[in-house]
């Protein structure tokens, strides 16, 4: 299971934050899709795969190691955040291979489209920031499709320094945390 400190169960006022149990999985995969639905109506590809049931991220296991993080506004998710402290494959390929043990990786933030344009994917950037901890973690990496200027917009706006571009075509940005 993850380990981890808990400061806030709120990301605001208003929204909950709890960790992700096994049941809750239909309603995470339900405001993936309906994210990547989102995504497809606006000309993107990003995360297309669950449209057609693939969930090569593997979202039921992220669920099972405590991973992914429940935002709900009382009973309506409103959105989730996958902290992850050791690396998959995509983040050795994208990183390299060396200088992981500090980090935290931040993945899948999704929000569902009903708390769209309310801050809310602010709100949650900054709750992983400061609403939780990691021992020994001392730095949040992310990585977004290049493709995207308003989303890598977003995360610079947040204080997240650009690290890069990988020949993959995804920007990579870091942050350091205030907490250990």
């Amino acid at each position: 299971m993850l380990n981890y400190i808990l400061h806030n169960d709120h990301a605001n006022p208003r929204i909950a934050v709890s960790q992700a149990k096994p049941d809750d999985a239909p309603a995470v995969m339900a405001l993936l899709v309906g994210a990547a639905r989102w995504l497809q109506s606006k000309g993107s590809s990003q995360w297309s795969a669950l449209l057609s049931g693939d969930d090569h991220h593997d979202v039921v296991g992220h669920i099972a190691a405590g991973e992914l993080f429940l935002f709900k506004d009382g009973d309506a998710l409103a959105g989730i955040v996958l902290l992850m402290q050791t690396p998959k494959q995509w983040d050795l390929d994208l990183w390299g291979p060396d200088g992981h043990e500090p980090n935290v990786y931040l993945h899948r933030l999704a929000i569902n489209r009903e708390h769209a344009g309310q801050g809310l994917g602010t709100d949650i950037v900054r709750w992983a920031e400061t609403g939780i901890s990691f021992p020994g973690k001392r730095t949040m990496r992310l990585d977004c499709i290049a493709s995207n200027p308003k989303l890598n917009d977003f995360y610079r706006g947040l204080g997240y320094a650009y690290k890069g571009t990988s020949p993959s075509g995804f920007c990579l940005y870091e942050k350091p945390l205030a907490r250990d």
